[in-house]
């Protein structure tokens, strides 16, 4: 569900690019007043990782020409909170625009807020409250059908919205959506039966990671993540490097639902915004497409290269956010005890 810039006018990305800073700079504050919880700083970049390559497998839609690929936003929410998922994903997703031109400058901040921010909500009004009737592999089930569906509806209507608000001609509202939601609807049962898998996976695990989030509390320090974090980090290699070679040919939900209305899935847009961006990127991207530059046809080499490389880039970014929030919440401690003043003798 990458929009691209052609998709949007400058004001609606530049609204929304405002949205979702607003957004990311809130979880950053509070992750940096409540103090990060040290035992998921490593996982915040292993899972970033771990999404990117994910993000990399689509898998087919029977019946529909259609494919999906997993958004991670619900994953990522109930593996670190909901602050710390959504700065992660808005790594991931800064890393796919820059590195491997997928998504734009312009359309940023709607991805954030459509993939990251929609997910967020759905995690907190409807995952947590049906995962907190007991965090057993039932209620992880349908916490995580529901969670997702409902975030990627949302994340739907939203991409129809601002396409709408953009003047986009070539997608009318009604047909737009009408073809938008059902193909989400059956993405979003994918996604959340692979969530559902990996989180009960994880209940087995370390039940604790899952448990800490939905009460809000830290992970004891006893607890070792290492076997966890390992495990993820050989996933990352297979899915990126392996797995994503076996991806679906079919075009996302997106691109889909482009093609049913407009008959093409690549829209044109001229101004000196667009144009000004769009080098931006081709400059950055040194593996547009996933792929080696030059490389039309896509090869398994550039692709298995472009899984790991771009999964590497993300843990190193995203662990090293989530390294200097740990920073940053150990001086503020530290300063705060330092400045305490000595309770008066009674």
């Amino acid at each position: 569900m990458h929009m691209a810039d052609a998709l949007l006018s400058p004001e609606v990305g530049g609204i929304m690019t405002v949205v979702s800073a607003i957004a990311t700079g809130y979880a950053v504050k509070k992750i940096s007043v409540d103090g990060p919880d040290e035992k998921k700083i490593p996982m915040m970049g292993i899972m970033g990782a771990f999404v990117f390559a994910g993000q990399m497998i689509n898998f087919t839609i029977p019946g529909t020409g259609s494919s999906g690929h997993i958004g991670g936003g619900i994953l990522l929410a109930a593996l670190l909170g909901p602050c710390p998922a959504l700065i992660v994903l808005a790594s991931v997703l800064l890393i796919q625009c820059l590195f491997f031109a997928d998504g734009g400058l312009l359309a940023y901040g709607c991805n954030v807020f459509n993939m990251g921010v929609c997910a967020s909500l759905a995690w907190q009004y409807i995952y947590r409250p049906i995962a907190q009737r007991g965090l057993n592999r039932k209620n992880i089930f349908i916490a995580s059908v529901a969670s997702v569906v409902a975030g990627l509806q949302l994340g739907a209507f939203f991409v129809v919205l601002e396409t709408l608000l953009s003047g986009i001609t070539e997608l009318p509202f009604k047909s737009f959506l009408l073809l938008m939601q059902p193909i989400h609807l059956a993405i979003g049962l994918g996604e959340g039966i692979a969530t559902a898998a990996v989180l009960c996976f994880v209940q087995s695990a370390r039940p604790e990671l899952l448990e800490s989030v939905l009460q809000k509390t830290k992970v004891a320090g006893t607890v070792s993540m290492k076997r966890l974090v390992v495990t993820f980090l050989l996933l990352t290699v297979l899915v990126g490097g392996g797995l994503s070679l076996f991806a679906s040919a079919y075009p996302d939900g997106l691109e889909w639902s482009m093609e049913g209305v407009a008959g093409t899935s690549e829209l044109e847009r001229g101004g000196a915004v667009h144009g000004t961006l769009s080098d931006v990127v081709k400059t950055t991207a040194f593996m547009p497409d996933y792929s080696f530059a030059g490389d039309e046809e896509g090869s398994s080499l550039g692709t298995a290269t472009a899984g790991i490389v771009g999964s590497g880039v993300t843990l190193a970014l995203a662990g090293g956010i989530g390294l200097a929030l740990g920073v940053a919440g150990k001086r503020r401690r530290k300063t705060g005890e330092n400045g305490q003043k000595p309770a008066a003798a009674h």
